[in-house]
């Protein structure tokens, strides 16, 4: 209908309007604007649908209504392809020089990532034949200063010969769908490293990276002294700390009397001077070689704490509802206000920074701590999408499938409009790289994103990383130490609700982890 005459267009007017239009020529030169469809115009259906389908996951801590008209809340994430990558790390170094530490540390990192990591550490290696040999024959080996000597022609030869095994196991492993395979051993001398490079150039597409850990303060090298023969090594079974000592010393000065730093101007290496004061790159190229130096660069070996608090109860947690921006519950409020003693106690006078997200549950549990405070968006909690603002019965209700799907693989189970525990490892990253590099550190943050942080620190699988059990008004302190971190907890008593789920036809999980020993047959000691 014509709207300004009142009455109907006929079929003949709008033929002759069709003729019109039909016989019109369009100037090649004057740009065409395609204007969408009315329908995904503003105030359009399409658009006001699309709208309504987001609005859960836009609006804070309003209680959602799953749009009925979404079928499914999600799906899997896929693990990335890594298959293309092969990196061949040899380490470099004197021994007491650092260079297990941050071959177990790189490895936590990247297996973190979910990249396919193994350390491949000739000390291992050698100390279980001898063990073999040991078990077989009944007569010990003398692994004592003396089998370090390069005087020493036999001996010489079976240690280079253990050096090319670990080598042809590490490259096997790598063809057999491994990332990063990390050569833990002191290869110190230019022939032993030209020796690496020939052999890895005969892969094909792979990698070789020198990490060379150059040592010379007293104090560090004289605590790494103090740990190898403290910490339960083989070696110095039968002797007393201060003879294990002596004998480790004079196995340094063997090494010392032959040792060549990197000097070769084609390698790729790194080198890394007191665990992070000094770090010298050469040769580093691509993506994951240049992940790789970066995290190292970040590294340092002051003795420091990493406190991790969920928030107080919110209110959203006495609901039993997931996501949204809620504010704490009386009993949340009580544990903001007795946080602060809990924290100075444990600290003392030592300076301390205090992380929360932006999210004013972990904001509003901060506000009384005597420390200096930033929010990071990386630390929010994960995005639960169409289901923000939902309890558990309400998503199982909803979405039954989706809800089981999730249960049998929480880790890659992403949420329409949301996000995965995958996705929030991912996002995570910056923080990683931050905490490496700051001393003590309390981050008050959220369940999810505290699984996650936790599984980096105790080298947890993926698998388990969304059952970790982080109770609310509890403060975990980890201490990282050369093969781990030792773990405390501390739990106020401020009654809070349970929010934890296991995971179905699971046995109970314990509370806690222990401290890591060092491996000494390539298994924990």
């Amino acid at each position: 209908m014509d709207p300004e005459r009142g009455r109907r267009v006929t079929p003949g007017e709008l033929k002759l309007v069709d003729t019109a239009l039909g016989n019109v020529q369009l100037d090649p030169h004057i740009p065409r604007v395609h204007t969408p469809p009315a329908m995904f115009g503003a105030g359009g259906p399409m658009l006001k649908q699309f709208d309504q389908s987001s609005a859960a996951s836009r609006v804070g801590s309003q209680a959602a209504t799953p749009p009925r008209s979404v079928v499914g809340i999600g799906g899997k994430v896929a693990k990335p392809d890594y298959s293309e990558a092969k990196i061949v790390l040899a380490m470099v170094g004197l021994p007491a020089r650092g260079k297990s530490y941050l071959s177990n540390k790189l490895m936590r990192y990247l297996k973190w990532l979910e990249y396919d990591v193994k350390v491949f550490n000739v000390g291992q290696l050698r100390r279980s034949r001898a063990r073999q040999k040991a078990q077989q024959s009944g007569k010990k080996e003398d692994h004592t200063a003396s089998y370090f000597s390069h005087a020493n022609v036999e001996a010489t030869k079976l240690r280079d010969q253990l050096a090319t095994d670990s080598l042809e196991m590490l490259i096997q492993w790598l063809r057999e769908g491994g990332n990063v395979g990390i050569h833990d051993a002191t290869n110190s001398t230019r022939s032993r490293r030209a020796k690496i490079e020939e052999r890895v150039a005969q892969e094909k597409g792979f990698v070789t990276i020198f990490l060379e850990s150059v040592c010379d303060d007293p104090a560090v090298i004289a605590a790494n002294v103090a740990l190898k023969v403290s910490s339960g090594d083989p070696d110095y079974k039968d002797m007393s700390r201060e003879e294990a000592k002596a004998d480790f010393l004079r196995r340094i000065k063997q090494y010392e009397g032959v040792y060549e730093t990197i000097t070769e101007p084609h390698l790729s290496y790194l080198r890394i001077i007191n665990v992070g004061s000094q770090v010298t790159v050469c040769r580093i190229n691509g993506y994951l070689q240049s992940r790789i130096a970066f995290y190292l660069m970040n590294l340092h070996l002051k003795p420091r704490s990493i406190f991790f608090s969920r928030h107080g109860e919110s209110q959203y947690n006495v609901e039993g509802k997931i996501g949204g921006d809620s504010a704490l519950s009386e009993r949340g409020q009580k544990y903001a206000r007795a946080l602060p003693a809990l924290i100075t106690d444990n600290i003392g006078d030592a300076p301390l920074t205090v992380w929360t997200s932006t999210l004013q549950r972990t904001i509003q549990t901060a506000q009384h701590l005597p420390y200096n405070k930033l929010t990071w968006k990386s630390l929010d909690e994960l995005d639960a999408g169409v289901c923000d603002g939902m309890t558990y019965e309400e998503i199982e209700q909803a979405y039954p499938d989706d809800f089981a799907h999730r249960d049998e693989d929480k880790f890659n189970y992403r949420y329409r409009g949301g996000e995965s525990y995958r996705d929030v490892v991912v996002r995570l990253e910056p923080v990683i790289m931050e905490l490496e590099r700051q001393e003590n550190i309390l981050i008050i943050g959220h369940q999810a994103i505290l699984r996650c942080l936790y599984a980096y620190f105790h080298n947890l699988p993926q698998a388990d990383l969304p059952y970790i059990k982080i109770p609310l008004h509890t403060v975990i302190k980890l201490t990282p130490k050369a093969y781990g971190c030792d773990e405390e907890r501390y739990t106020l008593p401020i009654g809070a609700v349970d929010t934890h789920r296991p995971k179905p036809g699971s046995t109970p999980q314990p509370s806690q982890i222990g401290g890591f020993g060092r491996e000494y047959y390539g298994e924990k000691a």
